[in-house]
């Protein structure tokens, strides 16, 4: 099973240089170019793919985004990373929402990367 986290989790993990992949993993229909900075888009639908296309240890902690509370991509990344064999996976369940309403900036992607 994944393990929801809080902002101040993720501050934590982060700070203790703990976390080894953050993902942002909106669908391209609702990604708008926003990132929590240091991490990197992976859409949900293209997980299996890009964990396949990539060494990365089933240990790893990987740490998972979506919008916010509402959106449930980021519990369904971390069920299907979990289904994969991944056994350090993390839900930041307040998401971009949280991120910003906290005050904090966002990397944005530029429109040809984002689309």
């Amino acid at each position: 099973m994944h393990n929801i986290i809080t902002l101040d989790q993720l501050d934590t993990l982060a700070a203790g240089g703990e976390i080894d992949h953050c993902w942002n993993v909106l669908t391209p229909e609702y990604f708008g170019g926003e990132l929590i900075p240091g991490s990197r888009w992976v859409a949900l639908d293209q997980i299996g793919r890009h964990v396949s296309d990539r060494e990365i240890r089933k240990s790893a902690r990987i740490v998972v985004y979506c919008s916010g509370p509402a959106c449930p991509n980021s519990k369904d990344a971390g069920r299907k990373l979990v289904t994969l064999g991944f056994t350090n996976v993390s839900v930041f369940e307040g998401g971009l929402e949280a991120w910003k309403a906290d005050g904090r900036g966002v990397e944005v992607l530029p429109q040809s990367a984002a689309a």
